[in-house]
């Protein structure tokens, strides 16, 4: 997959410069007030990326909407719920007692987010102001939290939140499909904070350096850092598992970047005899895993590992081999929260 978005990136470098005055005609359309922002009537925490793929914003999210009850608030999150199959306007995947949709028509990062918290309403929609609304008008919803919403900016927000991931950071920094950018650089001049995700031992010294320059260039934007807390492997009925009776296993994954999961098993000391990337938000079906099942048999796998996000799109299929999920834990630094509760302008 690697190699197919260095192909990708290779020769849609020309184009790369056509899509950043896109994008920069966009938001200046917004600046303008050319394109409204609306207030769906709560005060709203996005939380985005200037990148292509996985930048840890699902964690994020799930932090943030347990610190927010915590401090006594009642926030409820907004998704697009990218590869849900459901085109309705308003999609209640959960209300905040029981999850309504499946990952079929939701979407599985917004199940991922429903099965994690309790008591937060999950909703989803295209044009994301009016799932945003029905939050605040019908769930009792008095914050939100704008999943994937640095580009959306059809909605307002009072906090501004971009986030890299510690391994991958900026990549080439080249703007889309020259690279993995979604808009130029300058874009983050939007931005309230930055949080560096995933850092750990091998990557802290390149992403410290990256951070660095992010102050430097952006030296008003604070800066702060979550951390890989835990690494943890859990069975179909979300027991966890000591690592070291996983033997041979194979993995599989729908993520933006499956080269992580590999890593991270790698490091928890499980032996790998093969794996399988799909593309991200992929769907399965029985004739998917059963073709998964004899694959892995075929190199003589013992086992099957696949991420939470994934899992919450098979419970129901049928598994020849044992099936493992991994859970991967970020904490973000203690600051962090601090300027979150210190800019939301919301009465606890």
């Amino acid at each position: 997959m690697a190699n197919e978005l260095n192909s990708l990136f290779f020769f849609g470098r020309p184009l790369g410069p056509l899509y950043g005055l896109i994008m920069k005609f966009r938001e200046l359309l917004y600046t303008k007030q050319v394109f409204k922002q609306e207030n769906p009537g709560a005060p709203v925490i996005s939380v985005g990326n200037l990148v292509l793929g996985g930048t840890g914003k699902t964690p994020t999210v799930i932090h943030l909407a347990q610190m927010l009850q915590a401090a006594g608030l009642k926030p409820a999150v907004i998704s697009r719920g990218y590869g849900g199959k459901s085109k309705a306007t308003v999609n209640v995947v959960s209300d905040g007692k029981s999850i309504l949709m499946d990952a079929t028509s939701a979407g599985d990062e917004p199940i991922l987010i429903a099965q994690s918290l309790v008591g937060v309403p999950v909703v989803t929609g295209k044009k994301r102001i009016f799932p945003a609304r029905y939050a605040v008008d019908h769930l009792g919803a008095n914050i939100i939290l704008l999943d994937d919403g640095f580009q959306h900016m059809a909605v307002s927000r009072d906090i501004n939140l971009v986030l890299f991931d510690a391994s991958a950071l900026a990549g080439n920094s080249r703007i889309f499909p020259g690279g993995p950018l979604r808009e130029p650089v300058a874009a983050l001049k939007r931005t309230s904070a930055f949080l560096i995700t995933g850092q750990n031992k091998e990557n802290k010294k390149r992403s410290d350096l990256f951070g660095a320059l992010l102050q430097e260039r952006f030296p008003e934007i604070p800066l702060y850092v979550s951390v890989l807390s835990e690494s943890i492997v859990v069975d179909q009925a979300e027991n966890r598992v000591n690592v070291t009776g996983i033997k041979d296993a194979y993995a599989f994954c729908a993520i933006a970047q499956p080269d992580r999961v590999q890593s991270t098993l790698s490091d928890l000391g499980i032996n790998l005899v093969g794996s399988k990337a799909y593309q991200d938000h992929s769907p399965y079906d029985q004739q998917v895993i059963t073709a998964l099942c004899s694959q892995a048999t075929e190199k003589k796998a013992r086992c099957l590992i696949t991420t939470a996000k994934d899992f919450v799109k098979i419970k129901e299929y049928h598994f020849t081999l044992p099936l493992f999920v991994l859970q991967i834990k970020q904490q973000p630094e203690s600051a962090f929260n601090d300027y979150i509760l210190k800019n939301i302008p919301c009465k606890r």
